[in-house]
């Protein structure tokens, strides 16, 4: 008489595994919370909600028809160049401020010519909304 085949038994799931992993971040959470000291209850935060942004001082600010405008004065793209390495000393990072209704490929071009007259680090300055 063949005995049937015996029926593979199913393995339970390492649980202990999971559990001692939860256990530990639970208690590294309880150990950094307890580093960290308290704000002090009296201090009251600034609220920055209302602050009106502006341009960096030696930002130039590009309009939606392209013309550049550094320190309230209408500039080329060389001159501005010129302006900034007076200013300091090195290759300043130069940074623009374009109109929103600007294209896109004029400000690439702006930022081509500034290139080709020597610069070496472009930023765009833009503006950031926290919703």
């Amino acid at each position: 008489m063949a005995l049937a085949p015996a029926k593979p038994r199913r393995r339970s799931e390492p649980m202990i595994a999971l559990i001692n992993i939860v256990f530990l971040m639970l208690v590294f959470f309880l150990v950094a919370a307890a580093i960290a000291p308290p704000l002090d209850r009296e201090v009251r935060l600034v609220e920055a909600g209302q602050i009106e942004g502006r341009a960096p001082p030696d930002a130039a600010v590009i309009r939606a028809d392209g013309s550049l405008i550094y320190r309230r004065a209408e500039i080329t793209s060389e001159g501005y160049l010129a302006a900034r390495l007076s200013e300091e000393t090195g290759n300043p990072a130069l940074r623009l401020v374009p109109d929103r209704d600007l294209p896109a490929e004029d400000l690439v071009g702006i930022a081509a010519e500034l290139r080709a007259a020597g610069a070496d680090e472009i930023w765009i300055v833009t503006e950031r909304a926290l919703q």
